[in-house]
């Protein structure tokens, strides 16, 4: 960003050098026909106007609010350096402008000259501050760009700080259940939760990863589960469409399958839930059903990982998202569309 402002500068120089360099020769074109050297003392002394404005007035005075201040410094500076220009310029201002009207009767055309010279000053004047005020805006401008990318990566890592141990706490619980029961399916799952801890160790610190590694930790979880569920009869997964080349952030999807899992068994131990990821084109989506168990949400322990994933949603994909949660006819039904292209 630094280099992009860097870059914004060099092109505001050459616009101010562009200006002072085609006003001595345009108008030492039209006084003599051609291009007199010694008119280019202006290109010496304009420049002093132009910066006096762009670098010390705008950044100290105006844009520091203090407006009346700057006019009053900004019409002395004029003022002083339109009669310098007067009585110590090399070389008269408009010369054949001059002569012919002085020959006028006209008694106002006689100092038109003057004034002329004093709208140029000021036009000079002026596009010092307006380059000042553009350079502010440019630079404000990044300076957001950059508080807000801070904002939303602290967001994004303290979510994801919240995110991990909620799975973690959530699997060993699993497979404590597994070893105080003597269950042998108890190695397997240690073996599952340390491919789940992989890859929130390596996997989940990127910005994305692809969609692969995301199903198979959705896959991976969903095995853990099926292992100490005593009727899983009822669980499904379903994944369709093509990934192979399609990439999201980690952990985005797997809150809803936890949730899912967690409150998904009703009073005789049976679990209903419906897992379907679809692909199609750039398109995601993701169908979470499951039964509405009898494990009781806790409202101040729980849901974490949903709503983290609710506010991860909206700083990721905030216009190319939607999510819809209901329930209907004793289910939970989740729907989340995502476009991936971003």
């Amino acid at each position: 960003m630094k280099k992009t402002l860097r870059i914004k500068e060099v092109w505001i120089h050459i616009i101010v050098w562009v200006c002072l360099v085609s006003f001595p020769v345009s108008v030492s074109f039209m006084e003599y026909g051609e291009v007199r050297f010694d008119f280019f003392y202006r290109l010496l002394v304009t420049p002093v106007l132009v910066y006096i404005n762009y670098l010390v007035l705008v950044p100290r005075f105006l844009l520091n609010n203090k407006i009346w201040l700057y006019i009053l410094i900004s019409i002395t500076v004029l003022v002083s350096f339109n009669l310098l220009m007067t009585f110590a310029s090399p070389v008269a201002p408009f010369e054949r402008f001059t002569e012919l009207v002085q020959t006028s009767d006209i008694r106002p055309l006689k100092n038109l000259p003057y004034v002329i010279t004093a709208i140029i000053s000021f036009s000079f004047f002026l596009l010092g501050g307006i380059l000042g005020v553009t350079k502010d805006f440019y630079r404000r401008e990044k300076k957001n760009k950059e508080k807000e990318v801070q904002r939303k990566e602290t967001e994004l890592q303290f979510l994801r700080a919240q995110l991990n141990p909620h799975f973690l706490f959530n699997s060993l619980n699993s497979i404590y259940s597994l070893v105080r029961n003597k269950a042998h399916e108890a190695p397997e799952a240690v073996i599952t939760l340390s491919e789940l801890m992989r890859y929130m160790i390596y996997e989940a610190k990127q910005e994305e990863v692809p969609l692969c590694k995301e199903i198979d930790y959705i896959k991976n979880f969903v095995a853990l589960q099926l292992l100490r569920l005593s009727d899983s009869e009822n669980v499904k997964l379903k994944i369709s469409g093509d990934y192979s080349d399609k990439k999201l952030p980690p952990l985005l999807l797997i809150p809803f399958v936890e949730n899912a899992f967690k409150y998904g068994t009703d009073f005789k131990g049976t679990t209903h839930v419906d897992i379907r990821l679809r692909i199609i084109g750039d398109n995601l989506f993701f169908m979470v059903k499951n039964k509405i168990g009898a494990y009781k949400k806790d409202d101040k322990n729980s849901g974490i990982g949903l709503e983290n994933i609710k506010s991860r949603l909206e700083l990721l994909y905030p216009e190319n998202h939607h999510l819809k949660i209901e329930s209907e006819d004793s289910f939970y039904n989740m729907q989340l569309e995502i476009n991936l292209s971003r």
